[in-house]
């Protein structure tokens, strides 16, 4: 199912015991912000659980639902190209600000969960959205004015606290170009023929030869290790969100064998995948 966005935002409040939609997708960038409740958000095959005060921001073609395990309070915020040709024709900053932002809300889908890192933003968000909610209800003179403001100061928020956790700075040249190349990774991580060089070359136009020095310059990584990274970012949400067996990920995720992810995985976080799993359920084991 894929949901269309015609207008620059939108903002939606709902108090629901169970989702009304099952999986789908949208065209356009989601917030989801859980005023109140508890349950698992599915996106692309993972779990993650949410609770009051997690946000979430769902990228176009993010396949997602919710199930809810205690009533819920959703607040939505959807906005699409529309919002950003818009900060683009008013000149709220310059070009390559809004660019910037672009590129790092596309990063959304690279780092899994609640996306509020700075602790600091958490109560500045819940203000925000609480505001919003009541300018939204209440519709009193200039609210419309008002939200606007309202919602840029929150998705800049969102983009600052995503950019805490991109590996390297942004490089302010051809980021239409990697977006693209970005989204096409994410988007075919299941299918490694689809991720070959030559492939991905071919895809874009762009010599083999050219493509890693043109990736690693624009990206801060090479293109190997993007799709490594980003595969591993897979494995740690399925060891801690889903009982998938190990070999089970190593199949999905197209690792040469069970050894050869778990020394990748080591590599990368320093525990074997079975030992990281243990250590994420003994955290959730109440004292």
């Amino acid at each position: 199912m894929n949901q269309n966005l015609y207008q620059s935002f939108e903002i939606v409040y709902k108090e629901v015991d169970e989702c009304p939609l099952k999986d789908h997708k949208h065209n356009f960038f989601e917030l989801v912000y859980i005023l109140a409740g508890t349950g698992m958000q599915c996106i692309n095959k993972n779990k993650f659980p949410y609770e009051k005060g997690h946000l979430f921001l769902l990228t176009p073609a993010d396949c997602h639902a919710f199930e809810v395990q205690t009533r819920t309070q959703f607040f939505f915020l959807r906005f699409g190209n529309k919002y950003i040709n818009a900060l683009k024709e008013n000149g709220a900053g310059d070009g390559i600000w809004v660019q910037q932002m672009e590129y790092i809300l596309q990063h959304a889908s690279h780092q899994p969960g609640s996306i509020l890192y700075n602790q600091g933003d958490k109560p500045l968000v819940k203000t925000l959205i609480e505001t919003i909610i009541r300018e939204h209800l209440n519709q009193e003179p200039y609210h419309q004015e008002l939200i606007r403001q309202l919602v840029n100061t929150m998705i800049t928020l969102v983009a600052r606290n995503i950019s805490m956790k991109l590996p390297e700075k942004i490089n302010e040249a051809s980021l239409e170009a990697i977006m693209q190349i970005i989204r096409y990774i994410q988007e075919n991580i299941y299918e490694p023929e689809r991720l070959r060089v030559e492939r991905i070359s071919d895809t874009f136009g762009i010599s083999k030869d050219y493509l890693g020095r043109y990736f690693r310059k624009h990206a801060g990584e090479s293109l190997q290790q993007y799709i490594t990274n980003y595969k591993l970012k897979l494995v740690e949400a399925r060891l801690g969100h889903t009982n998938m067996r190990i070999n089970e990920i190593v199949n999905e995720l197209n690792f040469t064998d069970e050894s050869h992810m778990n020394r990748m995985f080591k590599k990368h976080k320093g525990v074997s995948p079975s030992e990281y799993r243990k250590n994420i359920n003994l955290k959730a084991v109440p004292l």
